[in-house]
């Protein structure tokens, strides 16, 4: 689902996710009544900014989140309490991607800062759990095979790409 995870470039100094719209204007730009907006804040489906006399403000972020919110809803017939869980599971794997990225860069700087062959060669291994819970070093395209026929297809090999 493309939408409120897409960042938009800056106009006017101001990008898609300050809060610059009141309740009216958003819902107008949503397609909503304004006490939808208020329900879906209730419910913690949107949850817009608030100024210090409480009043709402809506980003553009907020705006397009709205508007996939009322789209699940009406076209898709999810209920408020999945869409809630679409919601949730969308920010988990948005968050999850920034941590792999990060994972990702910290090992292509362990990588770039080993300077000896055998610390190169450390970070190029991978691993094979077996049914036992025993963890086996590999070099990549290195199989399990020392082991019996039994015992490796219940073998686990956790792989992953290269940096």
């Amino acid at each position: 689902m493309a939408g409120p995870s897409q960042r938009r470039a800056p106009r006017f100094g101001v990008d898609d996710s300050t809060p610059v719209f009141v309740i009216s204007v958003a819902a107008e730009m949503a397609g909503m009544h304004a006490q939808t907006l208020r329900q879906y804040d209730r419910l913690g489906l949107v949850t817009p900014s608030r100024t210090r006399g409480g009043g709402r403000r809506y980003s553009a972020r907020d705006v397009e989140l709205l508007r996939q919110v009322q789209r699940l809803s009406q076209e898709e017939g999810v209920s408020l309490a999945g869409i809630q869980r679409i919601l949730d599971l969308e920010n988990q794997v948005t968050a999850l991607r920034s941590r792999v990225a990060e994972l990702t860069a910290e090992v292509a700087r362990a990588a770039g800062s080993s300077s000896s062959a055998a610390d190169r060669r450390q970070l190029d291994r991978f691993f094979a759990v077996g049914p036992t819970g025993d963890t086996v070093a590999l070099r990549p395209g290195q199989r399990p095979g020392q082991r019996p026929p039994a015992s490796r297809a219940q073998s686990l090999v956790v792989w992953g790409p290269k940096p």
